[in-house]
């Protein structure tokens, strides 16, 4: 199963768990987001093909990081003592698409995330203790 969605006039092709990098949107991490401009949806032999858009289809991602790249733009002409360095951050947001669903369905509840807890050390039983010398006396 997989559909295609429009977001910031660029189109992606997703199927459920796909990661999928958009441009920046201000949402923290955990966050669930909601693509309504889907253009086609394909599950087996089911197919539909939007004019322009598939009614009442949507597909449920949710933030995973905000991730960025810093890009130098560096301006040298030899022996006229001209050089100018300039750098650009773009930020983008990375989901992971939970679902795609079709009219009439609703989102499943929010599954756990998948990084696993903190693992907490077992306390030490107090027979696994190292054993006393005697007291001197």
């Amino acid at each position: 199963m997989y559909a295609v969605f429009e977001d910031g006039s660029r189109q992606y092709r997703v199927s459920e768990g796909d990661f999928v990098t958009v441009d920046y949107r201000d949402a923290e991490k955990g966050t669930r987001l909601e693509f309504n401009r889907v253009l086609l949806y394909q599950n087996g032999n089911d197919t539909r093909i939007g004019q322009p858009l598939v009614e009442g289809v949507r597909i449920v991602a949710e933030v995973v990081d905000h991730p960025s790249t810093k890009l130098f733009i560096q301006k040298f002409r030899r022996r006229k003592n001209y050089r100018r360095l300039k750098g650009h951050r773009q930020w983008h947001t990375k989901v992971q698409v939970r679902s795609i669903l079709l009219p009439g369905m609703e989102a499943p509840a929010a599954a756990p995330s998948m990084t696993p807890p903190a693992e907490q050390a077992p306390a030490a039983a107090p027979s696994e203790q190292a054993p006393q010398p005697p007291a001197e006396g």
